[in-house]
């Protein structure tokens, strides 16, 4: 084997292949793939991949084995995975292989059906389909074959070529790439393996999107280990405790958003999830509350709350929860997010991007920072240079505690986490001004599931249904707006600016139910509530990585 598998993020399945070559590696609904197998089709995938030249490749498929050995036969054959979601809206989708530059793509029957629309204009596409019908052909589509000559092994790969593109939301409207190197992979992967005790006998849950970054700890940590990966359906949190159990899960992963939906379907109680061994949350704040319930579901199982944006390698601080010392530490009722990883440096800004001590936006430079952005446009104002080392701004507010211990205190700018999604609501604005309105105002309130977001517009009043609609071919799912409001115009502040924390404050008077209200432009609440309305569908959680 190359000297590179040491580093190389594909040496993780290399390690639980032999650890455990006849262990499940990966498991969907009534189908599994075996560590031996998913080598074997990862290394024929790989041969026909690695024929392409291509330094990137997509996998546009759902969570499933198809999806989890594309990864794998990309990595293989020394390309960057770039993740791809066949439900996103077409638009979106192209934006990022055009980005990214892609030229060969992995696919499942799903993501091969939306292929022709995602390629409108692109030119053609190698695409590898190995559930596709013998004979298949897709309008600008050059099928590779899935049984070509396989690799003698994986190819080499150094330190600083990226393993992963991974996509995140965009203040212009367009999606911006990260690029996350195979070092930097292999740091974060080392600290967790000293971290948690993983083996061949955990059972891991796989509830994150694969364009999540959180999805790759699923992935390799699970692999590292020998140890298994489970999808978990969305019909699953119906009866959690009943899934948990027929699967002999012991690891689960998820945002915090899942606690409050098991919560709401009568699925957390007491000792209900006794079978954790490991219960770990990140991609949003974790109230203490949630904490609390499913740490008296899972009490076996210790409980984590991981914090980081992908710009930093999936997770850069962790806290490990203790029901008689966390909360007292905790701020707004959050639990803290803990100390920065080992190996990096990280310093506090105040507003005016000075170095303070005790409470500012989070600054961290070290192994796991991404070589950058696809774009190095997009690099203003996030990664910086300061003592002769590269850092990077994550927008977060942060408050030191004893030991360097710290919690989250919130954005410092305009993105908002939406069901563990990062969202600009710069781009949710573009979106609608896209749908013949005349301007729009997109602003966080909390409601029934968490954090939402609530749209106001001008121009000519639109149905909601209509104007969610029109929203989908722009927006993922979970980035739509579960609440729409239409006004004659926008309140000013002082400076003659929109009046964004009155239309916060207006929105949440709306969804809690308050009486009155506030009068924009001599237009009343009434009147006002006549032309709202709330999204037929609630968001579902899908949007792009934090």
């Amino acid at each position: 084997m190359a000297e590179s598998a040491e580093y190389a993020l594909h040496s993780r399945f290399l390690r639980g292949l032999a650890a455990s070559p006849d262990g499940i590696a990966a498991r969907a609904g009534k189908e599994s793939r075996s560590y031996a197998e998913m080598h074997d089709l990862a290394l024929r995938w790989g041969g026909s991949l690695a024929r392409t030249g291509s330094p990137a490749v997509g996998v546009l498929a759902a969570r499933g084995l198809t999806a989890y050995t594309g990864i794998l036969a990309a990595l293989y054959a020394g390309a960057a995975v770039v993740p791809l979601r066949p439900d996103f809206p077409a638009s979106r989708t192209r934006q990022i292989i055009e980005a990214s530059g892609l030229r060969t793509v992995v696919a499942d029957d799903a993501g091969l059906a939306v292929l022709p629309e995602v390629l409108d204009g692109i030119g053609e596409m190698s695409v590898l389909a190995p559930d596709a019908a013998d004979g298949a052909t897709v309008p600008g589509v050059r099928l590779l074959p899935a049984h070509a000559a396989a690799l003698d092994e994986p190819a080499p790969v150094k330190p600083d070529d990226p393993a992963y593109y991974l996509f995140t939301s965009g203040s212009t409207g367009r999606p911006k790439g990260v690029a996350l190197t195979h070092g930097g992979t292999e740091h974060y992967f080392r600290l967790a393996d000293e971290r948690y005790d993983f083996g061949p006998g955990d059972v891991f849950s796989q509830a994150f999107e694969l364009n999540f970054d959180c999805g790759a700890f699923d992935l390799f940590c699970a692999w590292g280990a020998g140890a298994t990966v489970v999808t978990i359906p969305p019909g699953a949190y119906l009866d959690l405790p009943s899934f948990v159990a027929q699967q002999g899960l012991t690891v689960w992963f998820s945002t915090p958003s899942a606690i409050d939906l098991v919560r709401r379907v009568g699925g957390l109680g007491a000792n209900v999830l006794a079978g954790l061994r490991w219960s770990l949350f990140a991609g949003e704040a974790l109230k203490c509350r949630d904490a609390e319930d499913w740490q008296h579901s899972a009490p076996a199982s210790v409980l984590e709350n991981l914090y980081g944006p992908t710009e930093l390698t999936i997770t850069i601080a962790a806290h490990r929860w203790s029901s008689e010392h966390s909360p007292a530490a905790a701020v707004n009722g959050l639990s803290p997010i803990g100390p920065v990883h080992r190996g990096h440096l990280h310093l506090l800004l105040d507003d005016d991007g000075e170095p303070c001590e005790n409470e500012g936006e989070l600054c961290v430079s070290g192994p796991q920072l991404a070589s950058g952005y696809l774009d190095p446009g997009d690099e203003e104002g996030r990664f910086f240079e300061r003592d002769g080392r590269r850092w990077y701004r994550t927008g977060d507010r942060v408050r030191r505690l004893d030991g360097d211990e710290l919690v989250y205190l919130g954005r410092r700018d305009a993105q908002v986490q939406i069901q563990g999604w990062r969202v600009e609501l710069a781009e949710v604005e573009h979106a609608l001004r896209l749908c013949d309105v005349a301007d729009a105002v997109a602003v966080a309130v909390m409601g029934a599931t968490g954090t939402e977001l609530a749209a106001f517009y001008t121009g000519d009043p639109v149905p909601t249904a209509g104007l969610v609609g029109r929203l989908r071919a722009h927006l993922p799912a979970g980035v739509l707006p579960k609440h729409y409001h239409h006004l004659p115009e926008f309140p000013l502040n002082a400076n003659k600016k929109v009046d964004r924390l009155r239309l916060a404050a207006y929105a949440q008077d709306l969804i809690d139910g308050a009486d009155g209200g506030t009068d924009f432009c001599g237009t009343s609440t009434s009147s006002t509530s006549s032309t709202s309305g709330t999204a037929d569908e609630p968001a579902t959680g899908a949007g792009e990585p934090r």
